[in-house]
C-alpha cells in the first residue's frame, strides 16, 4: 500500500509541476480549465500523501489548494455559459 500512496503523491506533483512549466511556458493561460484540473488532481494526490504519512499541515494546504481551483474551474464554466468570456480550446495561450 505504500507504495501506492507514494506513486499518488509523486503522480501530484508532477502535474503540480507540470501546470506551473506549462503557464511559465506560455503554453498555457491561468484561467484555462487544463491547469485548473491538473492544480486539483495534483493537490488530491498530495492530500492522500501526506494525510497518509500524518503531514496534516502540507493536507490542510492543499485541501484549500483543491477548494481555490474548484472555484475558478467552475467560476470559468459560469462565465463561458454566460458568453462573457472565450476560451482557446484546452487553455491554450497561444
Amino acid at each position: 500500500m505504500n507504495v501506492w500512496i507514494e506513486a499518488i503523491g509523486w503522480s501530484g506533483a508532477l502535474l503540480i509541476l507540470g501546470a506551473y512549466g506549462l503557464i511559465s511556458a506560455g503554453k498555457l493561460e491561468a484561467r484555462s480549465p487544463l491547469y485548473h484540473l491538473m492544480n486539483i488532481v495534483g493537490a488530491a494526490g498530495f492530500i492522500v500523501n501526506s494525510g497518509w504519512n500524518g503531514a496534516l499541515p502540507s493536507a490542510a494546504l492543499n485541501v484549500v489548494w483543491v477548494c481555490i481551483g474548484l472555484y475558478a474551474l467552475l467560476r470559468g464554466r459560469r462565465a463561458n455559459k454566460e458568453g462573457t468570456r472565450k476560451e482557446q480550446p484546452l487553455g491554450r495561450a497561444d
